[in-house]
């Protein structure tokens, strides 16, 4: 770590000394998820749950030219007021630390970033895929490459439902990725808990995932596990409600000519128009599910360390 440009908060340090749970946690929910001020409310929202979960959050950004695992009050509030933040992923991260700029982590680069800082936990919304008509725009996400070759244990609620699902699980099969759905058979679709596709595997406890985890390594085996967490029934929307919103803001993003790191803002942002404000309740309640989860896999975790 003397070599990296890491810059570890007060909080991370104190934990990464004690052996503490760390939970790593993206910075483009802040930046590109949602307005100030609710982005800011809610980073520190799930912070809290993680810390009365007995973990220790690590939400991480780019800011400069040093990669800040955790960030102070001071520095979320700038964050998230901030314009112009690059949407960084594995192809741009080094050039935003080389520059100078200010950067938000997506999954993939979150993910770079928390292996750098020996953190193997982190609870995310939901992961990108492979996007519809990919057959043709060959639109796939970085994460789920780097879910391949980064040894990381993502929580998720499933792959965002704006994402071909079928295509998504495929892909991550030939990658090799373990996708284990916590709780149930199926695995879930972001804001519905069921996308009506079964999941690979199954677990029901945080120890079941923690010694998967701590199994992969043993073995030599590379990358990560992404861990698909349904969001809890109060706050879902069913894929059924959801289906004709995600369809009308697809057309929308395709007639506006919408394309590559731009989709899924766009769309996210549509939705939470066309749903009157559901879409946004429920992912921050998703978001919440999965820190409480991955506060549990941390301290499994740091237990057996």
């Amino acid at each position: 770590m003397i070599d990296l440009p890491l810059t570890l908060s007060p909080e991370v340090t104190e934990a990464r000394a004690n052996g503490a749970a760390i939970v790593a946690l993206e910075s483009t929910i802040i930046t590109h998820g949602m307005p100030f001020p609710q982005n800011v409310e809610t980073a520190r929202r799930v912070e809290a749950e993680i810390r009365r979960q007995g973990a220790v959050p690590a939400t991480i950004a780019i800011m400069d030219r040093r990669i800040h695992i955790g960030l102070t009050d001071a520095q979320l509030d700038a964050l998230g007021q901030a314009k112009s933040v690059a949407k960084l992923s594995r192809a741009d991260l080094a050039a935003c630390l080389a520059s100078g700029g200010t950067g938000a982590t997506t999954v993939a680069a979150t993910m770079i970033c928390a292996h750098l800082a020996g953190i193997r936990v982190f609870a995310t919304g939901g992961i990108g895929g492979v996007h519809r008509g990919a057959e043709t725009s060959f639109d796939i996400s970085a994460d789920l490459r780097e879910l391949a070759e980064t040894p990381v244990t993502v929580v998720a609620a499933g792959a965002k439902a704006i994402l071909d699902l079928p295509k998504t699980l495929e892909y991550l099969e030939t990658l090799g990725v373990p996708v284990i759905a916590c709780g149930q058979d199926d695995f879930p679709a972001f804001w519905s808990r069921s996308s009506g596709l079964k999941a690979p595997l199954r677990m029901d406890s945080a120890a079941d995932i923690a010694a998967a985890h701590l199994m992969r390594a043993r073995l030599g085996l590379p990358g990560g596990q992404l861990v698909a967490n349904p969001i809890p029934p109060d706050a879902e929307i069913t894929l059924a409600e959801i289906t004709p919103q995600i369809e009308a803001a697809l057309a929308e993003a395709t007639a506006k000519g919408i394309a590559a790191k731009a989709v899924t803002p766009f769309l996210l942002q549509r939705i939470f128009e066309l749903t009157e404000g559901r879409s946004l309740a429920a992912n921050i309640a998703l978001v919440l599910n999965n820190a409480r989860l991955g506060a549990a896999i941390a301290r499994e975790l740091a237990a057996k360390a």
